[in-house]
């Protein structure tokens, strides 16, 4: 069975596209007369997942766990209230985690993986090629006990294909384990075979999150090449 085991992790990795690393609401930024601000972010707070855990109507989150007044408190709720409609590998579609690698190739790999299966996926010959991406390495750091997985777990729960039927075994160690308290699971990359990530399954252990470079990741929807470039040191908001 998974079983715990201190940790002590400074500055783990995970990549967010640039245009959702901005913390600043956009309807905040329209300039609109205020009672029709007044209706669209009624309209957005109706259909936010986020807003719906804040207000106590999300099936996978209470507003207890999110996280408020610290830095890049959106970011981190964000990746809770909005996961994937096929969820992930140790998270559901009703509720996320922050998934991250212990180097930054590790996260590479992941993202870069997830990027060229969606693109071999769409139809349209525009985004069929070499293609590039623009993203925000955040830093996080996590201490505490969570979980590691044994021999016989971490092959059930690395299947890397076909996805999201791969995903079924983990996602049921994590639902048992999250209603058990677990605070997250460390396991070995699927998308890295030297990587190491883990998957924080609560909001306030994900601990002085902070930006740290811009990255460009370039990828061939043909090939696993994969081409990193950074921008700059620091990605300031």
């Amino acid at each position: 069975m998974a079983h715990l085991e201190e940790i002590d992790f400074t500055g783990t990795h995970r990549l967010i596209p640039e245009k959702y690393s901005n913390e600043q609401v956009v309807l905040e930024t329209l300039r609109l007369p205020e009672h029709v601000l007044s209706d669209l972010n009624e309209l957005d707070g109706a259909t936010s997942e986020w807003k719906r855990a804040e207000a106590g109507r999300s099936a996978g989150l209470g507003p207890h766990e999110l996280v408020f007044g610290v830095p890049e408190a959106a970011i981190v709720n964000a990746s809770f209230t909005h996961p994937g409609p096929e969820g992930a590998r140790f998270s559901s579609a009703k509720r996320g985690a922050w998934y991250a690698g212990l180097k930054f190739d590790t996260s590479v790999a992941e993202v870069a993986f997830h990027r060229r299966r969606f693109l071999q996926n769409v139809r349209n010959e525009k985004f069929h090629g070499r293609q590039a991406f623009s993203y925000v390495d955040f830093l996080a750091d996590f201490r505490g006990k969570f979980h590691h997985l044994d021999p016989d777990e971490q092959r059930s729960c690395s299947q890397a294909e076909p996805i999201p039927a791969c995903y079924r075994a983990p996602q049921r160690l994590a639902e048992k384990l999250l209603f058990e308290g677990s605070l997250g699971i460390v396991y070995q990359s699927v998308r890295h075979s030297s990587g190491t990530c883990i998957a924080c399954f609560r909001p306030a252990l994900v601990l002085n999150p902070r930006r740290d470079a811009r990255c460009r990741i370039s990828l061939d929807t043909g090939s696993d090449s994969i081409e990193v470039s950074a921008h700059s040191t620091a990605a300031p908001v």
